[in-house]
């Protein structure tokens, strides 16, 4: 687990003072945990979490103790971005087996059902405080996912390895350079 919080902190950066859970249990109900002192299914509340929140919090898995979501980490995110205010959810995602480069780490913001953040133009908030770094970020409503940044023209290249116009080159490769590790194993080789 080490590991993947360096990660996060890297990505996120560290937990900022002032900002807590409260009463938000978005993530106890809302993501998958399979770890060895504690599983749970996604989308299903964790048999600990109460009316209060998590009722053993003092002695909850290690997961639970070091794992927070984006809100608690990103100064940029407004107040508003607490998950159980805006029904959205910012994590590192890990993907195993990543069908191109840019999702094997990165950012995913999750739109839970219900959520007005869309409407209220949070998302947009949310989106544009997250997309400003060399760090893929995926919007995701539990159905599908989109990337959201980078920007279109710039994945395209950055996935299928052809030559950027000269205006996109820097970006595309910077990408590339950041990234190349994710690249899936059927498209590594010589060219």
């Amino acid at each position: 687990m080490k590991a993947g919080t360096d990660v996060e902190r890297s990505l996120l950066g560290p937990l900022l003072e002032g900002r807590g859970c409260g009463e938000c249990t978005i993530c106890c109900t809302t993501l998958k945990v399979d770890t060895p002192d504690f599983r749970k299914p996604a989308g299903t509340p964790c048999v600990h979490v109460g009316a209060g929140g998590c009722a053993i919090h003092a002695v909850r898995p290690h997961i639970c103790r070091t794992w927070y979501c984006g809100w608690r980490r990103v100064a940029a995110l407004p107040e508003a971005a607490r998950p159980d205010r805006s029904g959205l959810l910012v994590s590192v995602s890990f993907v195993r087996e990543p069908r191109n480069c840019l999702e094997g780490v990165s950012i995913n913001v999750r739109l839970l059902a219900g959520s007005t953040a869309i409407e209220d133009g949070t998302a947009a908030a949310v989106l544009d405080a997250l997309c400003a770094r060399l760090i893929p970020v995926w919007f995701s409503d539990g159905s599908s996912k989109m990337l959201m940044h980078p920007a279109n023209d710039v994945a395209q290249h950055v996935i299928a390895g052809t030559e950027p116009p000269a205006r996109l080159a820097a970006e595309v490769n910077a990408w590339r350079a950041r990234y190349a590790m994710f690249v899936p194993a059927e498209g590594r080789g010589s060219a």
